[in-house]
């Protein structure tokens, strides 16, 4: 993919290169140089983003990311030739601070617990500037936020941010201060916003281009509103800025002495009693209210102890023995998403279905999977199949297809019989001793069908 992009593409020039050369001499002629935020280093980033090593990236996450079109209707498809004919003239645009970018199309996402989430997706080419912008301030940045931030970071996983979480209650942080940031997105006032990245970036012509992406516009029904306030999910840039926004917070929490978790918006705070966390509560609400101009959400935030709460999908067992298992909502929605699928197996193959299933399996395990409640994850493999054998029930749908079908599949011929003529409904069917054999968990796995815990 990289040498392909190299040979189709030419994002060099020689004056990027006297410019890169310039910035050089002038960082290293100041005693200020080891310093990832001054002035030196942070004047002339927008040659750094132009560069061609950083676009060539840019281009190839963008690719790997795929993602929906913008409201000019181009997919990720067709970057490529349109900047072999164009990217000499937007690279210009950049540098000279006159890129405008377009506004982004509303999209509206179910959220798992109810209402929805509203995305704002930019065109395929305003996505490969806010990636090549967030791949350059990252760098720099990065290294300067809370060792108690995971989310949206190199290096960082939801998975560290529950242990060490699960870390802090077994030291004896047994209550939980959990904050949730009613709005994050939509509420990130933008003049304040600005003053913070100003405080990291000298390059006034990307401080010009950030404004310009905050202030894009949203199309709606074929008709754009302006952007007032708030960091729209759906860019590469996003999750740096509210990283940026929230590194007031985590600083405000260790200048306080808080032992917490951030990841994004979802912050738990852990103290050793309720009446500490009801201070905490109190004051740090205070402190996001005034200092940093946002809101929580007093319906969905509370102090509780960790295991009557979900953190990133997860919760916690009481202590002496703290064990991270999944929540219970984040259970539902694996069961309702199986459901979804085994039902449509009536009109498929099981092939498709158990492709299908296999998919969102893998997945749901290299998330879940690091659970400490194994016999968990053995009874959702187990349901699973029970599923796939009612599914594969129906879909025989006469007693003569029925019995063929077992005995194709090595079930002697008085059970297959006596099963195949039964009157009982496909879900007690599924635990019959005929089915079991039948479609065995060995058949489901020549099929491709995964297990969420490998000994099962």
């Amino acid at each position: 993919m990289q040498q392909n992009i190299q040979t189709e593409l030419n994002f060099s020039s020689t004056s990027a290169g006297e410019a890169r050369e310039a910035g050089r001499e002038e960082t290293e002629a100041l005693s200020t140089a080891n310093d990832p935020e001054s002035p030196a280093s942070t004047n002339r980033l927008m040659e750094e983003v132009c560069e061609r090593e950083n676009m060539k990236e840019a281009l190839r996450r963008v690719k790997a990311n795929r993602g929906s079109a913008g409201v000019d209707g181009m997919t990720v498809g067709g970057i490529t030739d349109y900047l072999k004919q164009h990217w000499p003239a937007i690279r210009e645009q950049l540098l000279n601070a006159t890129y405008k970018p377009s506004p982004v199309r509303r999209v509206e996402i179910p959220k798992p617990d109810g209402g929805v989430r509203k995305l704002g997706i930019p065109t395929v080419l305003d996505r490969l500037i806010q990636q090549a912008v967030m791949q350059v301030l990252q760098k720099q940045w990065d290294p300067t936020f809370s060792e108690s931030s995971y989310g949206f970071r190199p290096g960082r996983s939801a998975q560290q941010a529950m242990a060490q979480a699960q870390k802090h209650i077994a030291e004896g942080h047994g209550w939980c201060v959990d904050l949730d940031l009613e709005k994050f997105f939509d509420r990130v006032n933008h003049d304040k916003l600005m003053g913070q990245i100003a405080k990291r970036v000298g390059d006034k012509r990307l401080l010009k281009l950030i404004r310009a992406f905050l202030n894009a516009g949203v199309m709606e029904n074929g008709l754009v509103s302006p952007s007032v306030e708030g960091a729209p999910q759906g860019g590469p840039l996003s999750p740096l800025l509210s990283n940026l926004v929230l590194d007031e917070l985590d600083r405000e929490l260790e200048h306080r002495g808080h032992r917490f978790v951030r990841y994004a918006d979802d912050c738990n705070v852990y103290v050793r009693s309720e009446r500490a966390g009801q201070r905490v509560m109190e004051g740090v609400t205070q402190f996001i209210t005034q200092k940093l101009k946002l809101k929580v959400n007093e319906t969905k935030s509370a102090v509780a102890r960790p295991q009557e709460r979900k953190f990133l999908g997860f919760s916690f067992t009481a202590a002496p023995e703290v064990w991270r298992v999944i929540a219970p909502k984040a259970l539902d929605r694996f069961k309702r998403r199986i459901r979804e699928i085994t039902r449509r197996a009536k009109g498929v193959s099981i092939k498709t279905t158990i492709e299908e299933l296999a998919s969102y399996m893998r997945g749901w395990r290299g998330y879940f999977g690091v659970c400490e409640t194994p016999e968990v994850l053995i009874g959702l493999t187990r349901w699973v199949r029970l599923r796939l054998r009612a599914a594969m029930w129906r879909q025989w749908k006469t007693p003569r297809r029925r019995r063929e079908a077992l005995l194709e599949l090595g079930v002697r011929e008085r059970l297959a019989n006596n099963t195949a003529g039964s009157g009982l409904g496909p879900w007690y069917l599924a635990k019959a001793k005929a089915l079991s054999v039948g479609l065995s968990n060995a058949y489901f796995k020549s099929l491709g069908l995964p297990s969420l815990f490998e000994d099962c």
